[in-house]
């Protein structure tokens, strides 16, 4: 029981101290330190809340902006048309190296 808020404590007081004055909301970031320190158990539920701007992952919307933008956004690198072309250019310089058999990896040296 005594572990649990001394954890959240520990990490709101790490997270406050890393975060920018820029990205304080409401109060100043030394205010919000005294507020965790003080308050030891609301302290840093309200930090994690109120105190702080979060960044979302996707594009600065939340859940229901995934959704509908998820057309619009590349999931892996195989939905990326410049990774597939980009994978068709290194098959096309391969063959090219087999039939021809000269090639930047080639150790022939040119005849003249």
């Amino acid at each position: 029981m005594f572990i649990v808020p001394l954890a959240l404590t520990i990490y709101a007081f790490i997270d406050c101290l890393n975060t920018s004055e820029e990205d304080t909301k409401h109060l100043p970031k030394i205010a919000w330190v005294f507020i965790i320190l003080l308050f030891w158990i609301v302290g840093p539920v309200v930090w994690l809340v109120a105190g702080k701007t979060r960044q979302n992952a996707a594009g600065g919307t939340g859940p229901a902006g995934w959704q509908r933008n998820r057309r619009q956004q590349w999931v892996a690198p195989d939905d990326n048309p410049d990774f597939l072309n980009s994978l068709k250019d290194q098959e096309r310089e391969e063959q090219e190296r087999r039939e021809g058999g000269k090639g930047p990896d080639d150790k022939t040296p040119p005849t003249s």
